[in-house]
């Protein structure tokens, strides 16, 4: 249980994580909170969007649709991994889900499966919505994925939080199947093995995603590229390959 951060305690916990943060203008004040309670805070949901292209899903997430109006979230997390900051305050993103669900996020322990809407979860999680088809195809970037991990990671951090307060609109709500494409709990993983860091700090060590390269790496890092060939002892044409673990430099 925990007071909402106020929005300038937000946007500190996110860019001393390494976040790169887009304030989108009003966002401060942009809410649904004439409509009841935000707080006190539990945890951190993610989601998708069912949408492609930047603009027009933050422009979505910011506005809502007819009958659902905005905010839809907290924040959205493009493809390159820029987080659009959209509302502060109750947004509706969570819905209605299942109370069990809830307090196991509460005792930090392992989810039971949602089987019930019994419990409005728009007062107690921040919502994220990541730019996604959530078609199972649609590709995460690894910078994506890096943002998801870095945002959960901040707010954990600044709640005294643990990894197992993250969680998916999917073990939320029944019938929902939102974040499609990667599992959560290999996100807690990487949630939890960041959190033994320091904020906006590399972990230990980087799989190798498709499409990564070490200047990639390197920048979303925070490390310089060369200095990360050397500690792996990788030179000339600096080849790396997915799955490969490199140990990150200080």
């Amino acid at each position: 249980m925990a007071t909402p951060l106020s929005a300038d305690a937000l946007v500190a916990a996110l860019r001393a994580e390494g976040v790169r943060v887009v304030e989108r203008p009003g966002w401060r004040t942009h809410n649904r909170n004439s409509k009841g309670a935000w707080g006190p805070m539990h945890g951190v949901m993610v989601h998708h969007t069912v949408t492609s292209g930047t603009a027009s899903t933050v422009s979505i997430c910011e506005n809502g649709y007819s009958g659902l109006p905005g905010p839809l979230c907290h924040g959205v997390i493009a493809k390159d991994g820029t987080v659009h900051l959209v509302g502060y305050g109750r947004a509706n993103h969570a819905g209605a889900g299942d109370s069990d669900v809830l307090a196991a996020v509460i005792a930090e322990r392992a989810l039971p499966a949602a089987n019930e809407a019994d419990k409005d979860g728009n007062p107690h999680f921040y919502g994220w919505e990541c730019e996604n088809l959530g078609d199972g195809r649609d590709p995460w970037p690894a910078a994506q994925l890096e943002a998801i991990e870095r945002v959960s990671a901040a707010l954990c951090r600044a709640h005294k939080w643990s990894a197992a307060s993250v969680i998916g609109h999917l073990e939320w709500q029944p019938g929902k199947v939102d974040p499609k494409g990667f599992a959560m709990s290999g996100l807690r993983q990487r949630i939890a093995g960041r959190l033994n860091g320091k904020p906006g700090g590399g972990s230990a060590t980087y799989t190798v995603r498709a499409g990564d390269t070490l200047s990639g790496i390197g920048g979303r890092l925070g490390v310089n590229w060369l200095a990360l060939a050397r500690e792996n002892n990788i030179a000339s044409p600096y080849v790396i390959q997915p799955g490969q673990t490199l140990k990150v430099p200080k």
